[in-house]
């Protein structure tokens, strides 16, 4: 079982996902690895943690997590699986909701009937068994939202499902939520906006858009830890490891290199011990900066981070590390703004000058890695 985490923890990104909630709206994160995204949902599907920001309305919800690297092995799209596929996501979703409210008291005298339109969906005797997903899979869901039930289905991993599962899938979603506007909800996690993933994948853009089109003005970019948050892993870090006396100036050090990001942070508080030592002059040092980004669980970490980005992002980010003559044109200005919204870039106004952050994915860039093609 994770490990909770204080109530107040991300509190800002928290108190916008669940007004969201509390009006009945889907909403979609963003943010690039190494962000802490587990930690988050977690927190979020977390009773005590709805209680806190919703009061009563948080005995109504029931939030459950979908991990997209869940689906089984599926057959390729080139054959004629489309209802297969479809299916497939129906099967982990009425899974998920049977784990989420087993031993399903909540349902009564119902319970029963639950269970068994829980196995029909998977009968593979049925014929129709693929066809019939669907209509078992919001067969099953009406046991729970006919009960006054808000459903809250967060997708961890969304990606994996946008590029495993039809779009037929995803304008069944939709319809569902049409049919239940006010008790069923999506929230989904992604490294890159669901607009720029429907073009990276080559998607029917027409086709999916009433599905996107839910996330449209809820989109929220999840950044690092603020302060509080980076000093609480920190210190949680630290105390798994009491051997060694850790000062006030190296959590500052670390705090500042790793920007708060949780992956980040952890990498680099695991190879401290092997760049020397920090003094309190140290504490924005670009010489330990640079030992410590030269740590292969750090460059992995960095390497996380870069791989989520688009080519054009990363274009971008080598032409303010000095690397590439600057390109002006429609597309490296909006990877430009993007960067900007996933807090991997700042703007000094007064100096006109831009910088990469944090420090050691600064380090990771001037390396001159590789553009994803």
């Amino acid at each position: 079982m994770s490990r909770k985490q204080p109530m107040e923890f991300r509190k800002e990104e928290v108190s916008y996902v669940m007004k969201r909630w509390q009006a009945g709206e889907s909403c979609a994160l963003v943010g690039v690895g190494s962000v802490g995204k587990s930690n988050l949902l977690q927190h979020l599907s977390e009773e005590d943690t709805q209680q806190h920001y919703l009061g009563e309305k948080a005995s109504a919800m029931k939030c459950i997590i979908i991990d997209s690297n869940m689906l089984g092995p599926l057959p390729s799209k080139e054959s004629d699986s489309e209802p297969f596929r479809c299916w497939a996501g129906y099967e982990l979703l009425m899974h998920r909701l049977y784990l989420a409210f087993y031993p399903l008291d909540v349902l009564g005298d119902d319970a029963m009937n639950f269970y068994e339109t829980y196995q029909m969906l998977q009968d593979g005797n049925n014929p129709l068994y693929t066809y019939m997903g669907l209509r078992y899979f919001e067969l099953g869901l009406e046991f729970f939202l006919r009960r006054g039930i808000h459903i809250v289905f967060m997708f961890d991993e969304f990606e994996e499902m946008l590029k495993q599962l039809p779009v037929k899938f995803f304008q069944t979603l939709r319809g569902l939520r049409d049919n239940h506007k006010n008790s069923l909800t999506y929230l989904t996690f992604t490294r890159a906006p669901l607009p720029v993933l429907v073009e990276r994948l080559k998607l029917q853009e027409m086709e999916i858009e009433p599905f996107i089109e839910l996330f449209t003005d809820n989109t929220y970019y999840v950044g690092p830890y603020n302060e509080t948050d980076g000093y609480v892993m920190l210190d949680r870090l630290m105390s798994r490891n009491q051997k060694t006396n850790y000062t006030p100036h190296l959590k500052t050090f670390l705090l500042y290199a790793s920007g708060r990001y949780a992956g980040l942070l952890r990498a680099s508080f695991r190879m401290i011990e092997t760049i020397g030592q920090v003094l309190p002059d140290d504490v924005r040092s670009e010489r330990l900066i640079e030992k410590l980004g030269s740590r292969q669980p750090v460059r992995a970490e960095c390497e996380t981070i870069w791989k989520s980005l688009t080519p054009t992002e990363q274009h971008v980010l080598k032409v303010v590390a000095g690397l590439k003559n600057q390109t002006v044109n429609q597309e490296t200005e909006q990877a430009m703004a993007m960067l900007v919204q996933k807090r991997l870039i700042t703007v000094n106004k007064n100096e006109q000058t831009l910088a990469i952050e944090p420090p050691l994915f600064r380090v990771y860039v001037t390396s001159n890695p590789t553009v994803t093609e």
